[in-house]
């Protein structure tokens, strides 16, 4: 083993070590101390802690002014050979650690638990091997989400695979907050790769970057089970792949309130024009100039949201009649793109991943789509008993710029009573959760955070965006503030409900990971996972 330090000091918020000499600690790194030290018997009926890296300081046995004196002296040319004696032992480094798990091992049964003592005094402290967290023995699970491996500082334990239990984590919403660059598409069609060939999750993609499916480069389509569990809604799609068409009939008036502000008397009208005309409210709204019960002017601004909103207007035939004509590829009127929303809920309820490229919509229609998706399925899972749920797939839908929908302003607006944040307060108990991208973590409420049970936490070098997750994350990570400053593309921290602790990843590069999943690979992924479980 590799000894990189000895304990010297410190609480048990954090253990002063000392660096051994020629070594470079990292922030960030696992390190293990043994309660009981024993270089002959070291793996049996063993008691260690493992610690993670939280800060790093120089330290000397001589006074700051001698150090400045002799910089000064050498720096000026006065003796260009002068140096300390013994320096290893003079200058050093020491680091706060802070203790992550404790762990109890009997032969081959393990034990884990919060740390609640302190590792004996000097105590040596070695690297964290692949031994050390053999209590995450594999085991054979197909309901798993592949997150990456465990990372200790900017070493990577390639042979450790992060998996938690999928129907849990996406139940139970997963947050990805990360500034622009950090890796977010990366981690998220890693994750959808993972989860392709599984039939016990739907997965709803939302994709205003048009970048998951792999119309024009290596994407989620090259996945040797694509055929049977992907599925691409576009306005423009490629040959083989479906039209995404939404029929004005399948829109109701509690989606266009959740997308747009509507004031009293333009809510009871729209109920009223629902209630009057049933699935033909829209086309009638623009059809007549005057509906009792409905002022004008009310009417009139009305016709304008939903133009706005939709992109309809009113054009007449040769013969008079009128008709409805749509500026956006999206809606259309008649029967044409009647069983879209159908389609689609019933492909998520058979376990598939349907992506649905919103680059060419604007975000109403985005949103829109989404929602009538969403609250059919909503409604239909929570018509299910108990018995009928357990057998049905777990939902999730993968929303980019989360606050659009879960901000302060959207859930706290007049309009803002939106299917997505039901989701996020109720969806668990039926099976439907939300992984929320985000930028800005701080515009969503503190209580929405909350439900938000696992977090992938990449870098971010904005403070108050780093105290929101911090504030909000499974486990205490009030001391992370600078490692998840200095996260590197690709690197991130697994805070969750159903880990034993936060788990440092390395994310794999997605070319390179799908790699194991496409057809003729001999080196397809065993079905013996690592399951990292609370």
């Amino acid at each position: 083993m590799d000894k990189r330090g000895q304990i010297v000091g410190g609480g048990l918020k954090n253990i002063l070590i000392r660096e051994r000499s020629g070594d470079k600690l990292e922030i960030g790194e696992l390190l293990v101390v043994n309660d009981n030290f024993d270089p002959e018997d070291l793996y049996k009926d063993r008691n260690y802690t493992i610690l993670q890296i939280k800060d790093i300081e120089y330290k000397s046995q001589m006074s700051p002014a001698i150090h400045e004196l002799l910089a000064g002296m050498e720096l000026e040319g006065h003796n260009p050979d002068l140096g300390f004696v013994e320096p290893e032992l003079a200058n050093y480094s020491v680091a706060a650690a802070k203790p992550m798990l404790a762990v109890h091992q009997k032969k081959d049964k393990y034990e884990t638990r919060s740390p609640k003592r302190l590792p004996n005094f000097f105590n040596p402290l070695f690297s964290i091997e692949t031994e050390d967290l053999k209590f995450l023995k594999p085991k054979n699970t197909e309901n798993s989400l592949y997150l990456g491996n465990v990372r200790s500082g900017s070493n990577v334990l390639e042979d450790l695979n992060v998996y938690i239990n999928a129907k849990d984590a996406l139940t139970h919403h997963i947050l990805i907050p990360a500034t622009t660059g950090r890796g977010k598409s990366n981690l998220v069609k890693v994750m959808l790769c993972s989860l392709l060939s599984s039939k016990d999750a739907g997965i709803l993609v939302l994709d205003p970057h048009d970048e998951y499916y792999g119309r024009n480069d290596i994407g989620l389509k090259d996945h040797e089970d694509s055929e049977d569990f992907l599925e691409y809604y576009s306005t423009d799609p490629p040959v083989g792949q479906s039209k995404l068409i939404i029929n004005i009939k399948s829109i109701t008036p509690k989606q266009v309130k959740g997308l747009t502000y509507l004031t009293q008397a333009q809510s009871e009208a729209v109920y009223l024009l629902h209630n009057r005309f049933g699935e033909n409210w829209i086309f009638e709204t623009f059809n007549t100039h005057h509906i009792e019960g409905v002022h004008p002017k009310t009417l009139q601004v009305l016709k304008r949201k939903l133009e706005n909103i939709l992109g309809i207007y009113v054009k007449k035939d040769e013969d008079g009649e009128v008709k409805l004509g749509y500026r956006r590829s999206l809606f259309k009127g008649g029967v044409v793109g009647e069983s879209t929303i159908n389609n689609i809920t019933e492909s998520l309820e058979q376990g598939k991943i349907v992506i649905i490229d919103s680059s060419k919509l604007n975000d109403p229609e985005e949103l829109l789509v989404g929602s009538m998706i969403l609250e059919k399925l909503f409604y239909q899972y929570k018509e299910y008993n108990t018995d009928e749920l357990r057998k049905k797939p777990v939902i999730s839908v993968i929303i980019e710029e989360a606050p659009r929908v879960l901000g302060k302003e959207a859930m706290e607006s007049p309009g803002g009573n939106n299917i997505y944040g039901t989701i996020a307060r109720e969806g668990r108990k039926f099976q439907i959760g939300l992984i929320a991208i985000t930028q800005l973590s701080s515009l969503i409420p503190k209580t929405i955070l909350a439900n938000m049970n696992t977090k992938i936490i990449l870098g971010n070098e904005m403070s108050v965006e780093r105290h929101a997750i911090i504030e909000s994350a499974a486990q205490d990570l009030s001391e992370d503030n600078r490692i998840i400053a200095s996260l590197d593309k690709g690197e991130a921290i697994v805070s969750s409900v159903f880990t034993k602790f936060a788990i440092p990843i390395k994310i794999p590069y997605f070319n390179d990971y799908i790699r194991k999943f496409q057809t003729g690979n001999d080196g397809k992924q065993e079905k013996v996972r690592t399951q990292i479980s609370g």
